[in-house]
């Protein structure tokens, strides 16, 4: 490949100089903070302009100033050695244990919302590490847990032997279409009348899904992937679903229906190390700083 056989012709340390030259207002100041002889200075910037063919700097009166050939120059170089000291922080990190990625398993009920603050924190203290953040539905948060998929997990269910911080209880409310039969009918209704009618389940996305949560004996089934694909289902008045307030508060045209024995479906959330004592040093900052925020929060 012909980038194989590519060789500079500048080298960091000159692009360095001529930064701390503009930065410094001129070459005494910046020899003196670099500490280096401004003769040196002098050298790594004519070399840098002998070397490109382009004229970098200008003396005017006793100030080096940029040219525009150099303006344009010295912000792509500033991108380079921001590259250069983040790639060497990687290896660093990486040297000390750090992940360079980590993944974050959340329930689809849980509401993301309450997680921005954290996530904001996170990245600044982040060290470069990538986030991965999935959805998990019904048993596929388990399977998260049991199979070690992900570093952290956001569930309602805790498989047996395992362990969670309690965080918010999460809701899910029976909702149709406002113009839908369902929502004619007297309340509360019958299972055996919403069995008549289409009902809109979210995919669970385990591997070997597990029914064993919900009201699921409609004869008819449609199944999406997410709150937002079976809201406008509802919305259009095809079917009813079990949806939570923060996906059906947005809208003013659902009706909520109340089923025999059971008006509402609610419980408890966890969050979750899988890993246990083999969670990297990553993943248990932002465990603990979810712990500090949502804990605090729910309280």
């Amino acid at each position: 490949m012909a980038t194989l056989n590519f060789r500079p012709k500048t080298t960091l340390e000159q692009w360095r100089i001529l930064q701390a030259v503009v930065d410094y207002g001129g070459y005494a100041r910046a020899a003196e903070a670099l500490n280096k002889s401004q003769s040196s200075m002098n050298h790594a910037v004519a070399k840098l302009q002998q070397s490109l063919g382009v004229k970098l700097l200008k003396v005017v009166g006793r100030k080096a100033e940029l040219t525009t050939t150099g303006e344009v120059m010295l912000r792509r170089s500033r991108q380079l050695t921001v590259l250069v000291t983040e790639l060497e922080q990687l290896a660093l990190n990486l040297k000390q244990g750090w992940e360079p990625e980590i993944k974050l398993a959340i329930e689809m009920v849980f509401d993301r919302k309450q997680l921005l603050p954290v996530l904001r924190e996170f990245q600044l203290h982040s060290r470069g590490s990538r986030l991965i953040i999935e959805d998990a539905v019904l048993t596929g948060s388990v399977e998260a847990i049991v199979e070690q998929t992900a570093d952290i997990v956001i569930t309602h269910q805790l498989p047996r032997g395992v362990v969670g911080e309690p965080l918010t209880n999460y809701q899910m409310q029976l909702v149709v279409a406002a113009s839908h039969p369902l929502a004619q009918l007297p309340q509360p209704v019958s299972p055996d009348q919403l069995s008549q009618y289409l009902q809109i389940v979210i995919r669970d996305t385990a591997r070997k899904p597990v029914e064993a949560e919900g009201w699921l004996k409609a004869e008819q089934r449609w199944t999406v992937n997410n709150f937002t694909e079976a809201l406008h289902l509802v919305e259009a008045g095809i079917g009813f679903c079990w949806l939570p307030p923060f996906v059906t508060g947005a809208t003013n045209n659902l009706a909520e229906l109340t089923l025999a024995g059971s008006s509402r479906r609610e419980g408890g959330m966890y969050l979750v190390l899988p890993k246990d004592e083999k969670t990297g040093p990553c993943a248990r900052l932002l465990y603990d700083m979810l712990v500090s925020e949502l804990t605090n929060t729910s309280a």
